[in-house]
């Protein structure tokens, strides 16, 4: 997949989440940016009724965003052709307490210039679809965000922007009577992606640029109503709801010149 960056997509997501827009002409896109552009974009026919695409996975089965790792090798600029080449790089199957689950483990490489400047791996969880309803998980006390978190209002007009922005049709993140009634969730599910690039963004709040390592996880699913609060703290990154509960993890690294 090949395209011209353009600054568009960089401009939306700023705006999306309130954040101070990049020098893109002196430092290329942020950590994560790189989610918004070469993006897949499956024929309506080949998406199943969950909106996600059905092509070579089983009819009814769920897909769950467990985590990835990122390297950063270079600046991605806009304004110049990128191509992106994904494979397969592993699949598992397990046997876990709700069913079969089957791990796939995808690989990408984003070249510019004739370099790569982006590696990735995605840890993808396909699991059978689950018997009625499941339990949200008991709330605590709230927390109140500390002076060196960021809140985010996880609005459902929050979520379909970001689903909007990603090409992402995936129901659970913005049709609520879908995410209750057919999939049995209390409410709409936050973007795995989202919570790792808010992680990201609150370690570039803190000045970490340049050549970089992330790698991350998803602990726990988070739904709009619990809120989102994020913190970074030297290596480490993490996301939590408004009552403690931490939803994802995240460690970086500088890669130095």
């Amino acid at each position: 997949m090949k395209e011209i960056l353009q600054p568009g997509p960089a401009e939306a997501l700023a705006s999306l989440l309130d954040v101070e827009q990049p020098d893109l002409d002196r430092d290329g896109l942020p950590l994560l940016w790189h989610w918004f552009y070469l993006l897949d974009r499956p024929a309506q026919a080949d998406l199943g009724p969950d909106g996600h695409p059905v092509r070579g996975m089983e009819p009814g089965r769920r897909r769950m965003w467990a985590g990835g790792r990122v390297r950063t090798l270079g600046p991605l600029r806009c304004g110049l052709p990128a191509e992106r080449h994904t494979e397969v790089l592993s699949t598992q199957e397990k046997q876990g307490r709700t069913g079969r689950l089957t791990f796939v483990v995808t690989g990408h490489r984003i070249v510019q210039g004739g370099e790569v400047v982006v590696e990735e791996e995605q840890d993808i969880v396909y699991r059978d679809a689950a018997a009625g309803r499941a339990d949200a998980p008991a709330e605590e006390p709230e927390v109140p965000a500390a002076e060196d978190e960021w809140e985010i209002d996880v609005s459902p007009t929050l979520l379909f922007r970001f689903s909007a922005l990603t090409y992402n049709a995936h129901r659970i993140h913005y049709d609520r009577d879908y995410a209750r009634d057919v999939e049995g969730y209390p409410g709409l599910l936050t973007h795995g992606p989202l919570q790792a690039l808010a992680m990201a963004e609150a370690a570039r709040r803190r000045g970490s640029s340049g050549r970089l390592a992330f790698d991350y996880r998803l602990v726990a699913p988070l739904f709009d109503h619990q809120g989102m609060i994020v913190r970074a703290d030297g290596a480490g990154t993490a996301v939590r709801d408004r009552h403690g509960r931490r939803t994802a993890t995240g460690t970086m690294r500088s890669l130095g010149r």
